[in-house]
């Protein structure tokens, strides 16, 4: 049992001003990712800050006619929220994909955001992790790698973004609202939220050391037919192989992100001017760069025909 010193925050701003003022303090709402890592003792924390009281939990209109979705919204209130069913119905379907319904009603939007890759060596402390320990290596890049990144990693870390929820807000054009330790806030669109690799794998976001997202916000709804579909190893309870989430217009036009696929959610905007002519002619300019192992290659033509699968039941 490793020692650690525990609050409940007052506010967001005290929060966030409590996190930076204590070196190696993290934030805690549902648990769900960060007390799993803490028993492996993949994380340990020498402060927690308990942020569920900051009132965080509501679902409320802007007025530019989209959401504000509160940090604190646990998972099911969300997929459930009957203005998410009806105009953002890929969010709701990613959600409803994900985890299980007893982690649902614990895990909330902010912490999903957060949640860390599930890479099996991230995993193991006996192996090396440049994620984990800066500077040891990758022990994926030659082990196994059947579901990890097929593109934007790096030579420092292969690891894939786990989450099913941030891949619906990607192809949404979701934004983050933070609250920095000295009060100033700022929102950070979702494309720009969670980061490449490169050389510093250990830095997974855009936060500044100790910023808190107090928000989500959706803009107004662009219509047209929502899906999400993941491929996994089993029916539930599994990450995505691969995941794409897709909204699709009468017209044929739309849009489209994968999860599974890399250590974010994968979305190239030029890509989606493909749509119309099909699967093929989108992932081949989304996947251009790609850098498959051996293993995991199969990705590639898993992600064209599950976007083919999507988009033939939007035809229908």
């Amino acid at each position: 049992m490793r020692p650690f010193t525990y609050e409940r925050a007052a506010s967001p701003a005290a929060a966030a001003k409590a996190a930076a003022a204590t070196p190696g303090a993290k934030f805690i709402a549902g648990g769900t990712n960060l007390l799993d890592l803490m028993k492996l003792e993949i994380e340990a924390p020498a402060h927690l800050i308990d942020v569920n009281g900051l009132k965080l939990d509501t679902i409320e209109e802007t007025d530019e006619g989209g959401l504000r979705i509160g940090a604190l919204v646990r998972n099911t209130d969300l997929a459930a929220d009957r203005r998410v069913r009806r105009d953002y119905g890929v969010l709701t379907r990613a959600i409803v994909a994900g985890a299980s319904g007893q982690l649902r009603n614990k895990a909330t939007t902010g912490g999903n955001l957060m949640q860390r890759t599930r890479c099996p060596y991230f995993y193991d402390p006996n192996m090396p992790c440049n994620k984990r320990k800066p500077g040891s290596g990758c022990a994926a890049i030659q082990g196994f790698s059947r579901s990890l990144a097929v593109i934007g990693g790096s030579e420092a870390c292969i690891a894939t973004y786990p989450g099913d929820m941030a891949v619906a807000m990607r192809v949404l054009d979701a934004g983050v609202e933070t609250v920095k330790p000295d009060g100033e806030t700022r929102t950070i669109p979702i494309a720009d939220f969670h980061r490449l690799p490169g050389d510093t794998p250990d830095v997974e976001t855009a936060l500044d050391p100790g910023e808190l997202i107090t928000a989500v916000t959706l803009p107004k709804p662009v219509g047209g037919a929502h899906f999400y579909h993941k491929v996994r190893d089993r029916a539930s309870y599994a990450f995505a192989l691969v995941s794409v989430a897709a909204i699709v217009q009468k017209d044929g036009s739309g849009r489209v992100a994968f999860g599974g696929v890399a250590p974010k959610p994968w979305r190239v905007e030029a890509a989606e001017a493909g749509m119309s002519q099909g699967a093929k002619a989108v992932t081949a300019q989304a996947f251009a760069d790609a850098n498959p192992t051996r293993e995991n290659r199969f990705k590639l033509p898993l992600a064209e025909r599950t976007l083919d699968a999507v988009l033939a039941q939007a035809r229908a």
